[in-house]
């Protein structure tokens, strides 16, 4: 007789392994348990069989993989740990005897380490890092932004936000900005770095209060990740376009320093806070022997190349000065990315190159009607900058004029294939983008025909056209009966899209059982893809002849 194998001590069991279980294999609390998670990079996994892998339990558990686990013991952060917990143990006990000098010696041998090594496990190429970006944008603006509290290291804010700012200058400086778009939540931007496509939000500058539901620890913990992720990211960038990093400022600024000299910060903070306001070109050096990179472009990375040259030139030879009360970073790192020149008032901080007297700005953006006006510049609402970026061409200037009703900003993150619905202003912007003069509004047009069919006269019934009914019945005409020779019938061959159509009719029959159900589930979404776009339509057609019918009652009104 063979051996009798146990219940549960193969198979899905022992593939898995609950999160106690991992806390105590690993001698860890619960919270450097995630803490090392989150860094390695290691998250929970739901089995297909819960109960199987519990062992016959229907207890809600966390399970992670057991060759995952067997992965963090050889991890040397775990020593880094242990050590932190032996270093507050003598501190307290240092503290509570009120011996200072030994409290002071056991905190200058305060234990620290780093995730270097981790940063490379994670990531062994270089585009794998450009993939996962997006998240580390994210959370190091979102921190940059946040005011000193006891919740996060005021260091860790200062690294974030210097981290940022560096970011934002090799944007500035490779061109590489393709989309913007402002929203509730913040501003919304994309770059394309070899060929990936980047996205991060940045939060608006608003005041805000540290919510209390919100764990900042495991925060923390990600942004520790991200900055040593970040930095090495920036360091390739910067050395791919010959820069200096850290960022250096050119010596062609001295006008930069002179303006800002003794106002604002100390002479060793003077540097940094000329990066920080992006107005500023940096320092390069020459190459001793050319870097071979590992990463080429493929046809829609050239293709995005093309784009990018065409916005790099889009503000080529305007200079704009920015008014105190518009968001001054979003709208420099968009107009410097797009070769234009930037500007504002002196006592809004360093990096302004000229004031508001000069007289070859052309265009100024403002958000409330000012004092002092110039014939010799354009005065223009912030949106009118972001449009233009998304559009790729300098937009016409009416709507975007002071007082002016904005018209939508749209995103231009919408998929506008396959029947998507897009908006009259949309087509618009496709027409300007052709080199079409879309004439006046395509919004007239559309409410016209909306006006048409929404109307509250009745067609009235004419006895024309009842005698025309009459005479349709054919009792008070004869036919006309006539007979014709017949024709041949058209060559099968000729017709391609018949053929087109059958072929294709015949491929979606031969679909096996399986697949023809995901088949018909794509079909399904693309037809409801189109009601909707077809709905939007029809609300808007409505929505513009209510509008102009009321545009109209109104006019009546005042020649009344």
């Amino acid at each position: 007789m063979g051996r009798v194998k146990k219940k549960f001590d193969a198979g899905a069991a022992t593939q898995y392994i609950t999160r106690k279980r991992a806390c105590k294999k690993l001698q860890l609390s619960l919270a450097d348990f995630r803490r090392l998670c989150i860094l390695k990079g290691v998250y929970p996994h739901a089995p297909a069989n819960k109960k199987k892998v519990n062992k016959g339990s229907t207890a809600n558990r966390t399970f992670y993989f057991m060759k995952d686990i067997q992965f963090l013991s050889h991890e040397p952060v775990i020593n880094k740990f242990r050590e932190y917990k032996i270093y507050v143990k003598r501190l307290k006990k240092s503290d509570n005897r009120k011996d200072r000098i030994r409290s002071s010696h056991i905190r200058s041998n305060k234990p620290s380490y780093k995730v270097d090594h981790i940063v490379r496990e994670r990531y062994p190429s270089f585009v794998d890092a450009l993939r996962d970006l997006d998240d580390a944008l994210c959370m190091c603006f979102l921190f940059a932004s946040f005011p000193r509290s006891g919740r996060v290291h005021v260091e860790t804010i200062q690294l974030c936000r210097r981290l940022t700012v560096e970011f934002m200058q090799f944007v500035i400086s490779a061109k590489c900005l393709k989309k913007v778009f402002v929203s509730i939540k913040g501003f919304y931007f994309q770059a394309v770095i070899m060929s990936q496509p980047i996205t991060w939000v940045v939060p608006h500058n608003f005041p805000h209060n540290h919510p209390t539901d919100v764990d900042f620890r495991v925060m923390s913990t990600f942004t520790e990740f991200y900055i040593s992720m970040l930095g090495f990211v920036l360091y390739r960038l910067y050395h791919s376009m010959n820069m200096h990093y850290p960022p250096q400022p050119t010596a062609t600024n001295a006008k930069v320093e002179m303006l800002g000299e003794g106002k604002f910060c100390h002479e060793k903070e003077k540097n940094s806070e000329i990066i920080s306001s992006l107005n500023t070109s940096l320092a390069t050096f020459e190459p001793d022997e050319p870097e071979e990179d590992d990463v080429e472009l493929d046809g829609e990375g050239l293709k995005q190349d093309e784009t990018r040259r065409d916005l790099k030139d889009l503000f080529e030879g305007c200079r704009f000065f920015l008014s105190r009360e518009v968001p001054k970073e979003p709208l420099v790192f968009v107009i410097r990315s797009c070769g234009g020149e930037a500007s504002w008032d002196e006592t809004q901080g360093l990096g302004a190159t000229y004031n508001s007297n000069d007289e070859t700005i052309t265009h100024q953006i403002i958000d409330r009607p000012g004092e002092k006006t110039f014939i010799s510049r354009y005065y223009l609402q912030p949106q009118w900058v972001f449009d233009s970026m998304n559009a790729g061409i300098k937009l016409p200037l009416k709507g975007y004029l002071p007082g002016d009703s904005l018209p939508p900003h749209l995103s231009p993150f919408v998929d506008e294939s396959n029947g998507a619905y897009v908006p009259p202003e949309r087509h618009r912007v496709i027409a300007l983008q052709r080199g079409d003069d879309p004439g006046l509004n395509m919004d007239d047009d559309v409410s016209d025909d909306a006006s048409d069919d929404v109307t509250d006269d009745d067609d009235e019934v004419t006895n024309d056209d009842v005698t025309d009914d009459a005479n349709l019945d054919g009792s008070n005409t004869k036919a006309n009966v006539k007979i014709t020779s017949g024709k041949l019938d058209v060559d099968r061959k000729e017709n391609v899209d018949q053929i087109q159509s059958e072929e294709k009719r015949l491929a979606v029959m031969m679909i096996p059982k399986k697949q023809k159900r995901l088949y018909e589930k794509i079909k399904y979404g693309q037809r409801r893809k189109v009601r909707e776009a077809e709905a939007l339509a029809d609300k808007r057609k409505l929505i513009d002849a209510e509008a102009k019918k009321n545009e109209r009652k109104q006019k009546r009104r005042q020649k009344s």
